[in-house]
């Protein structure tokens, strides 16, 4: 189950490598490509990025190259005409783009005159990359549990998600303020957005703390709740800036083995002490991937 799971993955990952190839000179969104794998929006990137080892700008980026780099030595368009067609406002930053990917500048490139092969052998080759699944990284500590939504007072972050502390100390104020603040009260983080897929000013987050019924909110703050139901809850142990590490490997290795689908819901973080009075090497976090069933 889990191996057939795994190929399934890949197999819609080959679909979105297919589709990228055949829409190069496109604007690409990534709601589009969540639906050509079939996949959550809130998830396919992050599954994608962790499977594939790099981001769809990354996938563009490359393959807008290696289709430059087929038409160099097999046709004579003019490499001010390739920049263009791969996405460079000029040959000098295309040639810089190139050789760094390659080694060589373009025009010498061609000089060379040697040939990858048909198109439809490149693309053979570009398919089967997306094939290619990263080595099997140390098992973590993965539990399946369902968690019921847990209402909370969030205040709307934009913006890097290091930067979030900002908005918890913000959060924090207001409801000591309100004497809503106990040894007890649980406080989560939830993520809309992949940062490798979202410029950074874009990014959206909430910073949470839980809340009875019955209390009310005002200002910066909204009723919210986490996502109910299942869930793999993946403990990590250590600084907040080493999070991403387990978002890739929840996504990229555990997942694709494990026979579960992402619910259309975002993932959540829940903070099991405080990183004002433990210092960042023992802060314990449990990253809530939202499941179906």
């Amino acid at each position: 189950m889990k191996t057939r799971t795994r190929e399934t993955y890949a197999k819609r990952l080959e679909r979105v490598v297919e589709f990228l190839f055949d829409h190069l000179d496109d604007d690409i969104d990534l709601h589009r490509l969540a639906e050509e794998a079939h996949l959550s929006a809130y998830h396919f990137h992050r599954v994608y990025h962790s499977m594939t080892g790099e981001t769809i700008a990354d996938t563009l980026r490359r393959l807008r190259l290696h289709r430059a780099a087929v038409k160099l030595i097999s046709s004579d368009i003019a490499i001010d005409r390739l920049a263009e067609e791969a996405g460079y406002s000029s040959v000098a930053s295309f040639t810089r783009a190139f050789s760094g990917a390659y080694n060589i500048p373009p025009a010498a490139y061609r000089a060379k005159q040697t040939r990858y092969g048909s198109a439809a052998a490149l693309r053979a080759h570009l398919v089967q990359q997306a094939r290619s699944i990263p080595q099997e990284l140390q098992m973590k500590n993965i539990r399946l549990e369902h968690r019921p939504a847990v209402r909370v007072a969030a205040m709307a972050h934009r913006g890097a998600y290091n930067d979030i502390g900002q908005v918890f100390d913000r959060l924090s104020i207001w409801a000591a303020g309100r004497n809503l603040l106990s040894p007890a009260t649980r406080s989560f983080g939830i993520y809309y957005d992949d940062p490798a897929a979202t410029e950074e000013a874009d990014l959206k987050s909430d910073a949470c703390l839980e809340i009875a019924e019955g209390v009310s909110v005002d200002g910066d703050v909204r009723v919210a709740h986490t996502p109910g139901g299942r869930c793999a809850v993946l403990l990590h142990v250590g600084p907040y800036s080493d999070l991403e590490q387990s978002y890739q490997w929840l996504f990229g290795v555990w997942l694709p083995q494990s026979g579960e689908e992402p619910a259309d819901a975002p993932p959540f973080e829940e903070y099991l002490n405080d990183p004002r009075q433990v210092p960042p090497a023992e802060l314990r976090t449990e990253v809530c991937l939202p499941l179906k069933g």
